[in-house]
């Protein structure tokens, strides 16, 4: 099958743009171009060859205008709204919530445990003292308590449906200032 192209007859093509648009791409202090008010004949001898126009010569750039002399401002800038972290207690309740659930696995934990902490976890996850039927277990209500500096001692109350289970863990700021788990306990099942 052979396409064949063709254009709408007879809408004639303006020339030059409407003098309300602007040409974005020329520099401000350019003069537009015009035409040359010469008649467009070629010259006797050379047919065919159209006629050379002047070129006017090329503008020096203009200097800008200098700004009055005022002490600099700082620059201006939206205000940062600092974002809210999350508290270590809040995020380790959840991860060892997912864990305890049997919703993750206890590698998950690895990297956030340290001491004899993995061990417990890896033996409480063998039973999922959390697992629920039916609803996803969520954290009710945290609490903690600062026995040291650099040291809390968490409580988590977990909902699933009607029921209200425990769960406390202890967390330690490490010399690379990353809380780790150390502790897991839950309440009886």
């Amino acid at each position: 099958m052979n396409k064949v192209m063709s254009r709408t007859a007879a809408r004639p093509r303006p020339r030059h743009r409407p003098p309300t648009r602007r040409d974005t791409r020329r520099p401000g202090g350019a003069p537009p171009r015009t035409p040359s008010r010469r008649a467009a004949t070629t010259p006797a001898g050379k047919p065919g060859t159209p006629p050379e126009t002047p070129r006017p010569a090329p503008e020096a750039p203009r200097p800008l205008p200098e700004a009055p002399r005022t002490a600099p401002e700082a620059p201006r800038t939206a205000p940062v709204t600092a974002v809210r972290q999350p508290r270590p207690t809040d995020v380790f309740a959840d991860r060892l919530l997912a864990v305890l659930s049997g919703q993750r696995p206890v590698h998950w934990m690895l990297r956030h445990t340290a001491g004899r902490a993995y061990d417990e976890l890896a033996r409480l996850a063998e039973h999922s003292p959390l697992r629920t039927r039916g609803t996803r277990p969520v954290v009710h209500d945290i609490g903690y308590y600062v026995p040291s500096e650099g040291t809390l001692e968490v409580f988590a109350r977990i909902a699933a449906g009607d029921r209200l289970r425990a769960m406390a863990f202890r967390l330690e700021l490490g010399k690379d200032l990353r809380w780790r788990c150390t502790a897991v306990e839950t309440g009886p099942k």
